[in-house]
């Protein structure tokens, strides 16, 4: 499946699916998304990437390996929620931080900090899975 015209469309396909998964990552609050969504939608961008191109080319698209963003993704989940401990709330209490830039109030929560981190989770995990199982193919 590496025709030419696949090889030449597909990092446009990429870059289109991985701007498309961070405004599903944005939105997630107020309309169908989230993190979750985003994140599998990037992983894809990533698998299909890796087919045209090959997993070379992708893990040096990625600087980093798939399962340390999976790490630092978790551990961004993982902060997100303590940050409720320092008002004396529970686990995974909500925390809003309200601005304005330029006439636009800006909204920054907890939540979003939360989806972030399960993108990145998600986008690790399924990466690495997609990318080691297209390295076996190619043996």
């Amino acid at each position: 499946m590496r025709t030419v015209i696949f090889r030449t469309f597909a990092p446009y396909l990429s870059a289109l699916m991985v701007l498309f998964s961070i405004f599903v990552l944005l939105r997630g609050h107020n309309e169908p998304g989230g993190g979750f969504i985003g994140g599998l939608i990037a992983a894809s961008a990533l698998a299909i990437f890796g087919i045209a191109c090959g997993v070379a080319s992708v893990r040096r698209a990625i600087v980093f390996h798939p399962m340390s963003i999976s790490g630092f993704g978790l551990f961004i989940g993982a902060l997100a929620g303590t940050l409720s401990f320092f008002k004396d709330q529970p686990f995974m209490t909500s925390q809003w931080l309200i601005f304005e830039m330029f006439g636009v109030e800006i909204a920054l929560s907890t939540p979003l900090i939360f989806d972030i981190g399960v993108y990145l989770v998600v986008v690790g995990a399924i990466g690495s899975i997609a990318l080691s199982l297209e390295e076996r193919e190619t043996d």
